[in-house]
């Protein structure tokens, strides 16, 4: 029976986590473009403020979102345990070979106990090698953010604002996240 009711709270947290987002006249034209596993991916109906809760720099020291302002930022929450991100992590990879750079970042952050030679071994095993390892080892961050199961990834604005959350894995490279983050970038979505 304990066990039911963790699984019934989960699930309660996990749906709790998508509420709050809806169709606005600025996200209308990203919707259209969502197709396959961005059908999972839902915006905001008002941007939410991302906090500035320090996290674990893979390259050493701390960090927080506020050090990617100005570009948008696909933040992604993993583990080393998580296998649908086993599945998900070259995708992003290759999102960010393809868009990253001033405009665009990939951020991945493994949250709870992942320690960095666990994490350097994730990598190495399904040959990504262009994505930071930051850690959020207390769960801090996710929890702040209201991180409920893995994978989780968010789309933070210029602005340090949470405007879209997509739970689960998805396909990172195809062609409809590719031109919804486009779209972003050149101002579609901009409220």
């Amino acid at each position: 029976m304990k066990l039911f009711r963790q699984i019934v709270l989960y699930m309660a947290l996990a749906l709790g986590a998508n509420a709050g987002f809806a169709e606005t006249p600025a996200t209308a034209s990203l919707e259209a473009l969502r197709d396959g596993d961005m059908k999972k991916l839902n915006f905001h109906s008002a941007p939410e403020a991302a906090p500035d809760t320090a996290f674990e720099r893979g390259e050493g020291g701390t960090g927080t979102l506020a050090d990617y302002r100005g570009q948008y930022v696909l933040l992604n929450f993993w583990a080393t345990w998580c296998a649908p991100c086993r599945e998900e992590m070259p995708t992003l990879s290759n999102l960010q070979t393809a868009m990253g750079g001033d405009d665009f970042q990939v951020v991945t952050i493994a949250t709870g106990r992942n320690a960095p030679t666990a994490m350097s071994k994730f990598f190495g095993e399904i040959g990504v090698d262009n994505l930071p390892l930051h850690r959020d080892p207390k769960s801090a961050l996710a929890r702040q953010m209201g991180i409920f199961g893995l994978p989780i990834t968010l789309i933070i604005d210029p602005e340090g604002n949470e405007i879209a959350r997509l739970q689960g894995d998805a396909h990172w490279d195809s062609e409809s996240a590719k031109a919804i983050i486009q779209a972003l970038i050149e101002g579609a979505g901009a409220s």
